[in-house]
C-alpha cells in the first residue's frame, strides 16, 4: 500500500540529512495518513487520509 492521501494525493517528499560538517545524505518525510471509515457513494469505507486533509474536512463539516 503506498504512502498517498486519498484526497489530495499527498506523497512523501524527498531531502538530505545534514550533518554538523554539513555531508548530505538522503531522507524521506511520510505523510501523516490516517485509516478513516468515511462515507463515500454512501457507503462506509475506509481510507487513508492525511491529518491535514482530515482536520480540513471536520472543519468543513462544522461550517455546513
Amino acid at each position: 500500500m503506498s504512502r498517498v492521501c486519498a484526497i489530495t494525493g499527498k506523497k512523501q517528499m524527498s531531502g538530505n540529512n545534514r550533518s554538523h560538517s554539513l555531508r548530505a545524505t538522503r531522507r524521506k518525510w511520510n505523510v501523516n495518513l490516517q485509516t478513516v471509515t468515511m462515507m463515500v457513494d454512501g457507503k462506509p469505507k475506509k481510507v487513508r487520509v492525511s491529518a491535514r486533509a482530515l482536520r480540513t474536512l471536520k472543519n468543513q463539516a462544522k461550517a455546513a
